[in-house]
């Protein structure tokens, strides 16, 4: 397709929205829609047969099996929009032959018992064709469901900035029938009512979520302190983590709810361990904080994300974008039993 033909598509909505019928435009959107849920629909159908195939099955079988989906949003965020270029980075990385495929608590990538991949929403096809957030939210979400509808496979999502984890985390809940604990690293609350009048702005993605979650974070506004009051959410500062390491890093989540959810913002680290990343906020996690986060949390983790890498500003050579890796492997053999 030319560049010219590309164009003329994006640009649809906004020159053709006077000449076609808001019921031709809508069943043109609803086809792509189909269209788009289908291929995850029958990607998620493929690997949960391969899962389930006679040589798994004489490995031992699969309770719970981390499956990437990427979704890469980036226009809800509020500085830069890079993060949409993220998900193919982090699978290059993820497979990158600098480093073996074992997580640091001997699981094995390449096990299709531990993990495996569905590919990426489409969300910029979605766009194209005048989709607006709501309904992309919609259609994230029931990606989500579509992948969790084939057992053993458990949502690992790539973004994309953290609006996603909304629809995401609502799915989530829907699919299990009830509430799931929230556990949430971030240098920001994203709990901002509508951030610059966006209700699904990444800074306000857990102004929608409005569950129970422990956040570790150190760039919070009055609003920001006002709002995780009203939604009863305990926070966990940067500024006291000394203090209170030994209690976050010995986290029992889980019990009387559906599950757990992690969701891991990059620049929850110091920029030092994290440098390309949107918003730049010094005084962080170390790399080793985190992961002592993840491998001593007891719950049942049932899906995830990490967000918010910045692949236009990962200009040492790709190292954010391993680090966002190294945080996707060991969250996969968090979640795969």
């Amino acid at each position: 397709m030319s560049i010219i033909a590309r164009r003329g598509i994006r640009s649809m909505p906004s020159l053709n929205a006077a000449k076609v019928s808001t019921a031709l435009l809508e069943k043109g959107q609803s086809r792509v829609i189909d269209a788009s849920l289908t291929l995850i629909r029958e990607r998620a159908k493929l690997k949960a047969c391969h899962i389930c195939g006679e040589l798994v099955r004489a490995l031992g079988g699969a309770k719970a099996t981390s499956t990437l989906l990427g979704v890469p949003l980036g226009h809800n965020s509020s500085f830069l929009q890079g993060p949409a270029f993220a998900p193919p980075r982090i699978r290059e990385a993820i497979w990158c032959g600098s480093t073996n495929s074992t997580t640091e608590e001997g699981k094995e990538l390449q096990d299709a018992r531990v993990l495996t991949d569905v590919g990426d929403v489409p969300i910029q096809e979605i766009r194209d064709c005048g989709v607006d957030d709501h309904r992309l939210m919609n259609v994230i979400g029931e990606s989500v469901k579509l992948v969790m509808d084939e057992d053993p496979l458990r949502p690992l999502v790539l973004g994309g900035d953290h609006s996603i984890s909304f629809p995401v985390i609502r799915a989530v809940s829907e699919k299990l029938g009830g509430p799931v604990d929230v556990l949430h690293l971030d240098a920001h609350p994203d709990n901002y009512d509508a951030f610059e009048g966006n209700i699904y702005s990444h800074a306000s993605s857990f102004a929608r979520v409005m569950e129970g979650d422990y956040v570790g974070i150190r760039s919070i506004t009055a609003e920001g302190r006002a709002q995780a009051k009203k939604f009863g959410v305990e926070q966990y500062e940067m500024r006291t983590f000394s203090r209170d390491r030994h209690f976050l890093e010995n986290l029992k989540l889980g019990e009387g709810v559906k599950g757990v959810y992690i969701s891991i913002d990059v620049d929850c680290l110091d920029p030092a361990f994290a440098p390309g990343v949107s918003h730049i906020e010094p005084g962080g996690l170390s790399f080793r904080d985190v992961l002592n986060i993840l491998h001593n949390l007891q719950g049942d983790v049932v899906a995830g994300d990490v967000v918010e890498l910045n692949p236009q500003r990962d200009t040492v050579d790709g190292m954010t974008a391993m680090v966002a890796a190294k945080l996707v492997r060991e969250l996969a053999a968090k979640i795969s039993k």
